[in-house]
């Protein structure tokens, strides 16, 4: 099945079909520029009643343009009614706070009870339709095990737009972790590690490359001749214990790689607790958090790490959007073994 979405191209049009199409298109029809591309590929745009695939076609005030564009199809993912925390949602785009312990997107590890089988039960008919298929569009993940705030699209149109900002890096997105250490200003190791540095405010900053491990394939390693260019800024919020031996530090990303806050602070010495990958076990001292201090630290089931601020424009409205995800249970009761006074 499919429909026809019919317009005039209005006054002092874009030389090009396509970027014509991409201005004048109605907004109803939550169309993406790279989805109008490919339906002027396929033949699926006329002008006039002549059908026009070429991108760069001189296009004219006044022109009438139809777009037959397939009704979106169900999904092969299956829905799943499953409890989701939702902060926000509108027609074209929802918010939620991810759970310990659930994937983002089925794998053929974990073909169900995902983030996206959860949303596509949610949603339902209000998924107009990503790539010509009903699902959420998913624009960045966070770890099976990591907390906190995630941005799925609900249409085409909010998907690119989104994809936008997450590829030119605009997206504020600002981690609360529980740490090894005391990534601090005056420690003259820190400054001996290559890829890091200090700004401002003993604002630990982390430049370096990340790609996969020679290796392992499941983990991300540093390097500082290949792979993606990363950088990774934290700051202190809390030092813990007496003297302190771990803290509670807030990151914020400049750039979104794999498990890159992970990578980044075991790189410089102060790994995640509970990390299985990149923290290992470290013995810390009963004399500086207790003894039960000690035992909180040992039974931490995972990375002590969660998204907690996660901001970006509206996709329609273009207004600025900001979410906070209050700290998980699990985490407070870290914190409060380590001594924290928060």
């Amino acid at each position: 099945m499919s429909e026809i979405i019919q317009f005039v191209i209005a006054a002092s049009p874009p030389p090009r079909l396509d970027k014509a199409l991409g201005r004048d298109v109605p907004e109803a029809a939550s169309l993406s520029r790279s989805r109008l591309a490919k339906l002027i590929a396929d033949g699926a745009v006329t002008v006039d009643g002549v059908v026009i695939s070429d991108p760069r076609f001189r296009i004219a005030e006044g022109a009438v343009v139809a777009v037959t564009v397939a009704v979106a199809e169900e999904s092969h993912i299956g829905a799943e009614d499953i409890a989701l925390d939702v902060v926000f949602e509108d027609e074209d785009l929802i918010v939620v706070n991810k759970p310990s312990g659930m994937v983002v997107h089925p794998a053929p590890g974990t073909p169900g009870g995902t983030l996206v089988n959860a949303l596509i039960h949610h949603c339902g008919d209000t998924l107009s339709g990503v790539g010509g298929m009903k699902r959420p569009g998913i624009v960045h993940r966070i770890d099976k095990e990591t907390t906190g705030l995630l941005v799925a699209a609900k249409s085409d149109r909010a998907h690119h737009h989104l994809a936008d900002q997450f590829a030119a890096h605009t997206v504020e997105r600002r981690y609360l972790a529980v740490c090894y250490g005391l990534p601090d200003q005056n420690d003259p190791r820190l400054r001996g590690i290559k890829g890091t540095s200090f700004e401002p405010g003993n604002i630990l900053k982390i430049q370096t490359f990340l790609g996969r491990h020679r290796t392992d394939r499941q983990r991300q390693a540093v390097s500082f001749s290949s792979g993606r260019h990363a950088v990774t800024r934290s700051r202190i919020v809390e030092p813990l214990g007496t003297p302190p031996c771990a803290a509670l530090v807030e990151c914020w990303l400049e750039t979104g790689r794999t498990h890159q806050i992970r990578v980044h602070m075991a790189h410089c010495g102060h790994a995640l607790i509970g990390d299985p990958v990149y923290g290992g076990r470290r013995k810390l001292s009963p004399k500086a958090i207790g003894e039960a201090g000690v035992a909180a630290v040992a039974a931490f089931p995972r990375q002590a790490l969660h998204a907690a601020t996660l901001g970006f424009e509206h996709p329609v409205s273009g207004d600025f959007l900001q979410f906070e995800a209050e700290i998980p249970q699990d985490m407070r009761d870290l914190l409060r073994a380590l001594g924290a006074q928060g």
